[in-house]
Formats: structure tokens, C-alpha cells, sequence
């Protein structure tokens, strides 16, 4: 895939890209949570590099929403989702679905849909929800212990490229690399002209060292896993909570998840290992040789000065003058009278030594090292041989935890897949579950989307449209959008085809069902259920929502919404056409010609189109056809409030207020007066 030519990606977001693993396949693959592992790259980005993805992939080049009403509802929709959700991830994932003309693509998304709605909305796996994130790439870790070697300049630059977290040196022969051996703890030569090369040190020849980066710097991937320690657990919660809820078997096998959590416990959260005993024994011992050897020291002084205390040490004059002509020092007194004393002193310091450090018998002869040698008050070390011992302590700390990790990378290596897939499940099952939600909240059921094209002909008990594959059929909508608790909402049957006025009394639903209409539609072409009992829907190349005007225009505004519909009406064919009272927008007289127009065009290019008008006696007069008009009947008013048929009735021109109050008037108090306005209508 040339990344270029996905919609909205430019050569710095392609560059990005391209830093992933598999940038095509990760891109194609829509998962908002493996693009925004792209440096620079968020989730809401990476959900519209997902939907360009998608409409590139289903040559979906067109723009269904058309206006900003259009585009208005497919945001309200999309929040009633969002709403729904638990994660992050979930919120933008759903930026991927979009009102689309393409068949396919259409095609896809119900698919999904559909098996989304098959599931439950468990609280407890919901709850889980509430701590998965996506996983994220650490930064690049610094290993001072080790390095790559070669003699290669080519190979260099590549291994400094594929393994960041080493130093990488330059070798030509045996000398170099035994240098090298003697300043890191182990050395990998990846020239394979060195194979059985026999130097001092932890030196190896690997030349797969730069294919198999698991083993080389095992602390890639162990500092990945202690990084994402809390996201996986989150993941495995939910995988489990998702098998408890319904009996079903875990996504993810159960001893995967044990093998996990076993892999976890032995790593520490700054990606070292934990939990071994004897690497912790090594650990603590070079961090706390230093304070041992004092403290070792300090025992012998106690022990010596003790000594000195219960003895009587006595030195005939002669001799201590001799003794002090000879520039003799403690030291030597200590050698002619104490020796014994001193000797037993150096034994508890080695023995301290040894036993605060937990050294092992080979360890504990470099440790006597320490102390011995001419006696002296304060006793004093040998710095030499406590730096050797720290030497050899290191190293076998650093070979104990090289060990360790590659065992552990190894075992991580095999689960980095299945996490992966682990953690991008639970997410997506946050995305699922909110669709599932979203259907059962408002009683959603999955639209039948036509083509006009391939579908033709009509159901042979449509009366309402003239064609069953072209327009629009909504049994029982609901609009969840309406400011009442959606239980309050009354059901609304509509169905059209063709060019349509839609008449009604003011307050009798006819802009909230505009809405609905709009709302099933942009649901429908984004492949999700929609808010009714049943629907049908043309596949739609383009939806245009014309809201009511907020009073007369001036003369530029009004020339300038004259264009808008004179482009709209040049190949109307494929299009929904919604619009709310465009009469507000000029005087009554020449709105109603200008709407009759603008219909005559639009049923001459057989679009589908519904105009919520008070003006349908006067447009229908204007008309060169036989318009189509539906009407909100009102059923009258009871104590002063308006009572409504909300599915509007087919072939009817409804009512208006005034004249139901009119009608109420006359039969209320009766007389001439009343009864001749009411004969006006």
C-alpha cells in the first residue's frame, strides 16, 4: 500500500507510518491502537488515517453528508455511541465508522454490527473495561553492560539501527575484541570470520545476533512487558470476565493467561528481573560491600581494643626506649604482644564480612582477603582485594541476570503475539459493546440498505412509496434525540420516495422527524442499527439537511441559498434531500413558487427529497406535477394542549393550529362569526 495515497496522510504522517512493523498491514488493518503507536501519531489522528484507510480500500471517495445539519446529526449519533463507551480507545475507534455510499463498505460495518449486538453488556465486563488502555513502546533502554562487535562499517550501521539499546564498537582482530572483553560484561561479535575465537571475557560470536534481538538485548522486550505490566492485567481481567459472564470459553486460553501472569511476577517494574533469590543475594551484596567491609572493620576494632583492655601489657623501660630509638610503631607492639588478639580480630572482621555479604565458600576466599596482612590498630583493608571482590561479584550478578532474562524473554518472546491480541480483543470489545448497548437503549434493529439499481421493483403491499428499492421506510422510529426520556417518545411510521411536502400543525413533530429520518439514514449508511422497529433505506450518495432559517435573509444570503439548491438540483439522482421551512427565508408568496421550483427539479432527477412546509396548499397550486403531500394530523385539543398523530399520514394535507382553534371556538360557543373563519379554511 502506498501510504501517500490514503486520504488525509502526507509524506510526514507517511514518514511516521512507516516507523511501525508492519506499516501497511497495520493501517489496512483499521486497529486504531496499533497506528498511534506511530511517533507523533494520537488516537484521534490514527482514527483518521484508519477511515481513510477504509475508504480507500473500498473506493469510497464520496461525501455522503453534504451540509452542516447532515453533518450535525452523524456528530450527534456518533456522541450517543461514544456515550456508551468505557475506553479511550473505544471513543475514537468509533471515528471509523462513517455515513458511506459504497456497498461494501456498508456491507462491513453491518457485519460487524451485527455480531456486536449478539453481545451482553455484562457490568462486570465493563467494569473491567475501565482499566484497558492500549498498549505503548517504552523508550529506548540503555544496556551499559554489554556490546555488539564488528569489523564491518556496514554492519555496523545496521546493528546500530536494529539494536539502539547496545553500543556497538569496531574491531579488526583477536586484540580488539579481548579489549573489549576486559571493559563490558560480555561482548557479541557479529562477524562470523571470529567463530572459535578464544579470548578472556564473555565474548560471542553470533551472527544472528541482529535477527534475533530477543537474545541479544532481551531487555527490549522485558522492558515492554513492565511497562505495560497493568494494561495486560486489565486485558486478562476482562478476557475472564467476559468466559464468567456467559459460559462461553475465554478468548484468550486460560493457561496463556496463567503462563502470563506467571512470565509478570518474575519482572520488575523497572523491566529487571524479580523474585531470585540468588540474584537478589548477588544484587545486595555489591551494593552493600562497601558498608560491610567498614562495619567488618569496625568489629575487629572492637575486638582488638577489648583485648587490649583485659590485658596488662608490660615493657621494661630499656626496651621501650629501644622500641621508640627504633621508630617502632603500633603496629609492631601489636605483633610482639598481641598477635594472637589481632589474628583472632581479622577472623571476625572475614567472618562478618561473610556472613552480612551471604557469600558462598569461593566467594568467601576472596572476601579473607580483604583483612590480614601487617597488623595495625585501626585494622585496615586491602582495597585491592575488596575491588576484585566486587569485581568478581558484579560479574556473577551480571551473568545471573543475563541469564535469567534471556530465560524470561524467551518466555515473554512466545507470548508477545497473544498479548497483542489480548489486549486489542478487550479493547474492541469495549467498541462492540457499545453498539450493543446503543441498540438495546434506544430498541435499535439493523436497516435494510438498497440499491436502487440492483433491487428495483416494488413490495407488493408498499402503498406508500412508488418504488420499494428507492427513498425511505421507517416502522416504529424512535428518535433518541428528542429532549424526554426516550420510554416517552411515540412511535413514527414514514415511508417516501420521490419529492414530498410534509405538512403539519406548528409543535406536531415535523422537524423531529426530519431528524429521525436523517438520523436513520446516516445510521444506516454507517452500517449501524438504527432506532426503530424496522427500516429500509436507498444507499444514498449524498444526504442534504437543510434546517430551518432563523428569519427572512437579506438579499445576499437569499441569492447565495438560491445557488446552494440550483448546484443541488443539477443531478439530484442518489440524493436525500431534508428541509425544514425554507419559506422563513423570504416572503410567503415567492417562497412558495421558489419551493415548487426547486421540487420540479428534483422530481424530474427522481431524487428523494421531504419539505416541511406551512405553505403546501400554495406550493402544490404553484406545481407543475402532482406534488406529494403528507400531513401530521392533530387530533384536536384537549384542556389547551395540542393532541398528535406523529406518523404522518400519506396523501394529507394536515391541519394547521389556527384553524383547530378556530374549529374548537365554533364548537364551543357556536355563532355566525366562528363559523365563517372556520368555512375560510
Amino acid at each position: 500500500m502506498e501510504l501517500e495515497a490514503i486520504p488525509g496522510v502526507g509524506a510526514k504522517t507517511a514518514a511516521a507510518l512507516r516507523e511501525l512493523d508492519d506499516p501497511a498491514a497495520t493501517v489496512e488493518s483499521g486497529d486504531v491502537a496499533a497506528i498511534a503507536r506511530a511517533p507523533g501519531v494520537n488516537e484521534a489522528r490514527a482514527a483518521r488515517i484508519a477511515r481513510g484507510a477504509i475508504r480507500r480500500r473500498h473506493g469510497d471517495e464520496g461525501r455522503v453528508l453534504v451540509t452542516d445539519r447532515a453533518r450535525e446529526l452523524y456528530r450527534e449519533a456518533i456522541d450517543l455511541l461514544r456515550e456508551r463507551t468505557v475506553t479511550d480507545y473505544a471513543a475514537k475507534r468509533l471515528e471509523t465508522f462513517y455515513p458511506s455510499a459504497s456497498a461494501s463498505r456498508i456491507a462491513e460495518a453491518q457485519s460487524f454490527a451485527a455480531a456486536a449486538t449478539e453481545r451482553d453488556p455484562d457490568p462486570a465486563v465493563r467494569e473491567a473495561l475501565a482499566d484497558c488502555a492500549p498498549l505503548s513502546d517504552p523508550p529506548t533502554v540503555r544496556v551499559r553492560d554489554r556490546c555488539l562487535a564488528t569489523a564491518d562499517a556496514e554492519t555496523l550501521a545496521r546493528a546500530e539501527t536494529a539494536v539502539p539499546e547496545l553500543s556497538v564498537e569496531t574491531v579488526e582482530d583477536a586484540r580488539d575484541v579481548s579489549e573489549l572483553g576486559r571493559s563490558y560484561a560480555s561482548v557479541i561479535v557479529v562477524d562470523e570470520e571470529f567463530a572459535g575465537l578464544d579470548v578472556e571475557g564473555d565474548v560471542t560470536v553470533r551472527p544472528d545476533a541482529l535477527e534475533t534481538p530477543a537474545e541479544t538485548v532481551p531487555e527490549r522486550l522485558l522492558t515492554f512487558f513492565a511497562e505495560n505490566r497493568e494494561r495486560l492485567a486489565a486485558a486478562a481481567a476482562v478476557h475472564e470476565a467476559v468466559a464468567a459472564g456467559d459460559g462461553a470459553d475465554a478468548p484468550v486460553p486460560a493457561a496463556d493467561l496463567d503462563r502470563l501472569r506467571d512470565a509478570l511476577s518474575r519482572l520488575d517494574d523497572d523491566g529487571t528481573i524479580a523474585g531470585d533469590a540468588e540474584l537478589d543475594r548477588l544484587t545486595a551484596a555489591v551494593d552493600d560491600l562497601d558498608a560491610a567491609v567498614s562495619t567488618a572493620a569496625s568489629v575487629a576494632d572492637d575486638r582488638l581494643r577489648e583485648a587490649i583492655r583485659e590485658r596488662d601489657v608490660t615493657i621494661e623501660g630499656t626496651d621501650f626506649l629501644s622500641l621508640v630509638e627504633q621508630g617502632a610503631r603500633v603496629d609492631s607492639l601489636l605483633d610482639r604482644e598481641l598477635a594472637d588478639e589481632y589474628d583472632d580480630a581479622v577472623d571476625a572482621a572475614r567472618d562478618h564480612l561473610a556472613d552480612a555479604l551471604r557469600l558462598e565458600p569461593e566467594e568467601a576466599e576472596l572476601a579473607e582477603r580483604a583483612f590480614g596482612g601487617d597488623p595495625s590498630f585501626p585494622v585496615d583493608h586491602d582495597e585491592s582485594a575488596v575491588s576484585r571482590l566486587r569485581t568478581e561479584l558484579s560479574a556473577a550478578r551480571d551473568r545471573r541476570a543475563a541469564g535469567l532474562k534471556a530465560d524470561l524473554a524467551s518466555d515473554l518472546g512466545d507470548l508477545r503475539e497473544p498479548v497483542e491480541e489480548l489486549v486489542r480483543d478487550a479493547l474492541e470489545l469495549d467498541v462492540e459493546l457499545a453498539i450493543a448497548r446503543f441498540a438495546r437503549d434506544f430498541d435499535c434493529t439493523l436497516p435494510e440498505v438498497v440499491d436502487p439499481e440492483v433491487e428495483g421493483g416494488a413490495d407488493g403491499d408498499d402503498a406508500d412509496t412508488a418504488d420499494g428499492a428507492k427513498g425511505f421506510r421507517i416502522e416504529g422510529g424512535r428518535s433518541p434525540l428528542l429532549d424526554v426520556d426516550f420510554e416517552a417518545v411515540e412511535p413514527v411510521d414514514y415511508a417516501v420516495s420521490g419529492a414530498t411536502l410534509l405538512s403539519g400543525v406548528n409543535s406536531g413533530g415535523k422537524t423531529s422527524t426530519l431528524d429521525l429520518v436523517a438520523l436513520v439514514v446516516v445510521l444506516a449508511q454507517m452500517g449501524l442499527p438504527v432506532p426503530a422497529e424496522s427500516a429500509t433505506v436507498e444507499r444514498f450518495e449524498e444526504v442534504h439537511y437543510y434546517a430551518k432559517s432563523q428569519g427572512t435573509l437579506d438579499a445576499g444570503a437569499f441569492e447565495a441559498t438560491l445557488r446552494d439548491f440550483g448546484d443541488l438540483v443539477d443531478g439530484a439522482d442518489g440524493r436525500l434531500v431534508l428541509v425544514d421551512e425554507l419559506e422563513s427565508i423570504t416572503e410567503p408568496g415567492a417562497s412558495a413558487k421558489i419551493i415548487a421550483g426547486i421540487l420540479e427539479a428534483l422530481d424530474d432527477q427522481d431524487a428523494t427529497a421531504v419539505f416541511v412546509s406551512h405553505l403546501a396548499r400554495e406550493i402544490r397550486d404553484a406545481a407543475d406535477f402532482e406534488v406529494a403531500v403528507d400531513g401530521i394530523e392533530a387530533a384536536g385539543l384537549v384542556d389547551g394542549e395540542l393532541r398528535v398523530n406523529r406518523s404522518p399520514k400519506k396523501g394529507h394535507l394536515a391541519r394547521s393550529t389556527p384553524e383547530l382553534i378556530v374549529e374548537k371556538l365554533a364548537d364551543d360557543r357556536g355563532g355566525e362569526f366562528y363559523g365563517d373563519l372556520l368555512e375560510k379554511f
